[in-house]
């Protein structure tokens, strides 16, 4: 299942490398809320649990790591391939 829409995958990505919340609504330039109603519409969407949430931390689930693992890699390509494209 693809999800619709890549503004969740990457905030997924700022969440898995942050690992807090705030700190990757921040680099999102977005609210706190915002990142945990995006991250729990994505696992709604995949069916499966991504991140285990305390008050105080986050860390990926296996299915989490696995997401992240192949992720990174796909969206740094994605982004290379914008950049030469547009010239820089």
């Amino acid at each position: 299942m693809l999800p619709t829409d890549l503004t969740s995958l990457g905030t997924f990505l700022a969440v898995a490398e942050e690992r807090s919340f705030t700190r990757a609504a921040k680099r999102r330039g977005v609210s706190p809320s915002a990142v945990s109603h995006s991250m729990r519409a994505l696992e709604e969407e995949v069916g499966v649990r991504l991140l285990a949430r305390t008050t105080r931390s986050v860390a990926l689930t296996e299915a989490g790591e696995r997401l992240l693992s192949r992720l990174r890699p796909a969206l740094m390509e994605v982004a290379e391939t914008l950049g030469q494209i547009a010239g820089r």
